[in-house]
């Protein structure tokens, strides 16, 4: 028979630089954990001079809990974003804080969509980077552009891909667009290749 102890707690997702799939993860703990209401309301507060006893057993219950949130907000970033936020009270404006910083208005995510084009334009295989590496390179942008809301279809990749390797791979080149369609070719696929 298991006892409560056994129970293995799920782990704190880690904000890793992908803002959209922490917070999702993120918001699923918390709500697990019964603290987003903490998150989307902050702690209660009463009006007036003199709360109830009632009352204030509500607020010093919100407060620990609210603590507790931040905890976990706190075990799930890294040292120097954590430095940012260390002038926020509450669970609710160190979340609205991250989420200001890392999601932000729609023209900060137009001028970020921008600059991941332009890095994307002008990628191109460095002299002695391994084949691996710069898929890995281009892929990291591409998908960062599509999490931007990007429309970008695989061929697109690939045709960026073929024709910004390096000219040692000429040959290879020519011989994948003339013995493939493309269309129908799939990243993976063309990895394998090279």
């Amino acid at each position: 028979m298991a006892n409560e102890s056994s129970f293995v707690q799920p782990a704190i997702p880690k904000l890793d630089g992908h803002y959209d799939h922490w917070c999702m993860l993120m918001e699923n703990f918390l709500r697990s954990k019964e603290y987003w209401s903490l998150i989307e309301h902050g702690i209660p507060t009463v009006e007036g001079a003199d709360p109830t006893e009632g009352q204030r057993k509500v607020i010093e219950e919100a407060k620990l809990k609210d603590l507790k949130a931040k905890n976990y907000l706190f075990q799930a970033i890294d040292r120097s974003v954590l430095e940012t936020i260390l002038n926020k009270d509450t669970a609710k404006s160190i979340w609205d804080s991250l989420k200001q910083k890392y999601q932000g208005t729609a023209r900060v995510q137009r001028a970020q969509l921008q600059a991941l084009r332009k890095e994307f334009e002008v990628l191109n295989m460095k002299a002695g980077e391994s084949v691996n590496e710069y898929f890995a390179r281009t892929l990291t942008v591409a998908n960062k552009m599509r999490n931007h809301g990007e429309k970008m279809t695989d061929i697109v990749i690939i045709e960026k891909i073929l024709r910004s390797m390096t000219p040692k791979f000429d040959y290879v080149v020519c011989s994948i667009e003339e013995s493939n369609d493309l269309d129908n070719l799939s990243i993976d696929e063309l990895q394998v290749v090279f």
